[in-house]
C-alpha cells in the first residue's frame, strides 16, 4: 500500500496570538508567548513526518505599524528565542533561514540572526525558513529591482527576463514551492505571504488559534492534502501515470 504524500515544503501564517490572550484576559504579549511555543510543536511535528521545509510568517512587513508596545514585546521575545532555541535547532539538524527586510531590526536582533544561520548553515534534516518583516509584494518588487539592475549593467537583457530568471531572484530560491499553506485563526486569505511561490500551493483554514496547535491538528491539514488531485493547470487524464501526480 502506498503511503500518503507528505508535503515537501509546509507554510504557515501563524494567527490569534492576540485573542488567544483576550479569551484569557492577559495581554497580548502572552500569546505571543504560547505561540513561540507551538513553533516547537510545529517543528517536531515537521522534523517526526520528514517534512525538509517549515517556512513560517512570524512578522509581517505591515506588523510595523501596531502599537508601539506590542511591537517591541515581539522584539524582546524574538531575541530571547534566538538566544534560547537556536542550539537546540541546530543539534536537531534545522537550517535557519530570515527573509524580509532585516534592516528594520535592531542591530543586535540582525546579529543573532547572522549567527544562527551560520551556525546552522550546514544542517539539512529541516530547513526552517522565518518570515520577518516580510511581505510577498515586498519579495517581488526587489527581484524585478535586481533585475532591472542587471539590464542596466548590461548583464541581462529585457528578453531575457522571464518567470524562471525572476524567480531565481526571489526569497527561497533554491527551495521547493511550499506544498501545503496552513493558516489557523479562522481568516480566509493569504495576506501578502510568498505570493509568487504560492502560485499552486494547496490552501487549508483551520479556526483554531495559533497557540492552541497541535500534532493532531497539524496531521488533519496533512490528511486532507493527502487527498487533493494536484494537476499544476493540467487535466485528470494528463496526469494519471505522471510523477506530478497527487504530490510534486
Amino acid at each position: 500500500m502506498t503511503a500518503p504524500p507528505v508535503p515537501h515544503h509546509l507554510a504557515i501564517i501563524m494567527d490569534g496570538n492576540g485573542r488567544w490572550a483576550q479569551q484569557r484576559h492577559r495581554p497580548r504579549i502572552i500569546g505571543h508567548r504560547a505561540g513561540a511555543r507551538a513553533v516547537k510543536r510545529c517543528v517536531e511535528f515537521c522534523l517526526q513526518r520528514g517534512i525538509g521545509a517549515l517556512t513560517l510568517f512570524a512578522f509581517s512587513s505591515e506588523n510595523w505599524s501596531r502599537p508601539a508596545e506590542e511591537v517591541g514585546g515581539l522584539m524582546k521575545l524574538f531575541l530571547g528565542a534566538l538566544e534560547r532555541e537556536v542550539e537546540e535547532l541546530h543539534r536537531l539538524g534545522a537550517q535557519l533561514r530570515f527573509i524580509g527586510e532585516r534592516g528594520r531590526f535592531d542591530a543586535s536582533i540582525q546579529a543573532r540572526m547572522q549567527a544562527a544561520e551560520t551556525l546552522t548553515a550546514r544542517n539539512t534534516r529541516l530547513y526552517l525558513n522565518i518570515a520577518a518583516s516580510y511581505g510577498g509584494r515586498q519579495d517581488i518588487a526587489q527581484a524585478a529591482r535586481a533585475l532591472a539592475e542587471d539590464v542596466a549593467a548590461g548583464r541581462l537583457t529585457a528578453a531575457q527576463i522571464d518567470e524562471d530568471t525572476l524567480s531565481a531572484r526571489m526569497a527561497l530560491a533554491d527551495q521547493p514551492a511550499p506544498d501545503l499553506f496552513i493558516r489557523t485563526g479562522g481568516e480566509l486569505r493569504i495576506s501578502n505571504f510568498l505570493l509568487w511561490q504560492m502560485a499552486y500551493t494547496e490552501l487549508w483554514f483551520t479556526d483554531a488559534l495559533w497557540p492552541d496547535v497541535d500534532a493532531t491538528l497539524l496531521q488533519a491539514a496533512l490528511d486532507d492534502y493527502a487527498t487533493r488531485e494536484r494537476r499544476f493547470g493540467l487535466t485528470s487524464a494528463q496526469i494519471k501515470g505522471s510523477p506530478i501526480g497527487k504530490t510534486p
